[in-house]
């Protein structure tokens, strides 16, 4: 069998392939790699000697791809994008100087804000970055070693996981609401009140219906009113006397403890789902990562 320190062309090479095929330009490539546009030309014309095949067809000003070179490409882009991030991962872990956290908006703005200067306090030097976004990404393919998850540890098989905060949900209205129209008596009445929907496009979540059955009330007809895709903007549309919102205590209970938004009823829905911090079960956790992790868990709120 042909040796592959013979077969494989030089990773040098590769990156040069990779931005003539990206650029479809042998001096565009040039000028991104710090080369001339000869040095570049003479590196693929090696790399196709090598390869015994034509990964380029030349025209006066433009290059573009042969249909070899668009597979080789396709591999070539796949294979370098899997190494930069393993080799920025293993620098992260050897800094030690920040560590990644994905997290929703909602739980990034509640839970995590407030927390921040303790965490500061007790983890000195870890500069740690938040990466929030609408839906739950895949934390492997983008590198990071940490992300806050709701459910139960048998929906992420592959990942290990620590309880933050059991979900508990009631419902929380503003001051200024309550002066404005009143507190509901009962939970029927609080249906006819204007109440703020969230409609989470990605992440499955518990709503008014569900919250009602809970509570032994069905078929009550509730007003739409507000209907928003983000629970950071339903939070701050009550806060604002827009309506009554359904409160997840881990995010809501420091808005209520300082009188920004108040529990308008006993009952609470408890789903039996857990928001958790997970990491790859694959994955050795550099020190400032398992610090960070840890420091998540002992931080967690109480039900």
């Amino acid at each position: 069998m042909q040796s592959l320190r013979h077969l494989l062309p030089s990773a040098g090479a590769l990156v040069v392939f990779e931005a003539a095929g990206r650029l479809s330009s042998f001096t565009d490539a040039g000028r991104e790699l710090g080369m001339s546009q000869a040095a570049v030309s003479y590196a693929i014309r090696r790399l196709e000697a090598q390869l015994g095949t034509m990964l380029f067809h030349r025209s006066h000003r433009r290059v573009r791809l042969t249909d070899a070179g668009e597979r080789f490409f396709a591999d070539v882009t796949l294979g370098l994008s899997h190494i930069r991030k393993s080799a920025e991962a293993l620098r992260a872990q050897g800094s030690g100087s920040h560590v990644t956290l994905a997290a929703s908006t909602a739980f990034a703005s509640f839970w995590m804000m407030p927390r921040l200067q303790k965490l500061r306090d007790e983890l000195p030097g870890i500069d740690l970055r938040i990466q929030t976004s609408d839906r739950d990404i895949d934390i492997v393919a983008e590198g990071i070693p940490l992300a806050v998850r709701g459910g139960t540890p048998s929906d992420w098989p592959g990942f290990d996981c620590a309880a933050l905060a059991r979900e508990e949900i009631y419902a929380v209205a503003a001051p200024r609401y309550l002066a404005n129209f009143g507190r509901p008596q009962t939970t029927a009445a609080l249906a006819g009140h204007r109440l703020i929907h969230l409609e989470e496009p990605f992440r499955p979540a518990a709503d008014w219906r569900d919250w009602f059955r809970s509570a032994g009330v069905r078929d009550l007809p509730t007003n739409r009113g507000l209907v928003m895709n983000d629970y950071a903007l339903v939070i701050q549309a009550t806060m604002e006397g827009q309506g009554i919102a359904l409160g997840w205590h881990h995010l809501v209970e420091r808005l209520v403890a300082a009188g920004l938004l108040e529990r308008i009823s006993d009952h609470a829905l408890l789903t039996g789902r857990w928001f958790h911090v997970v990491w790859p079960s694959a994955r050795n956790l550099g020190e400032s990562e398992r610090r960070v992790r840890d420091w998540l868990a002992a931080t967690r709120t109480q039900p």
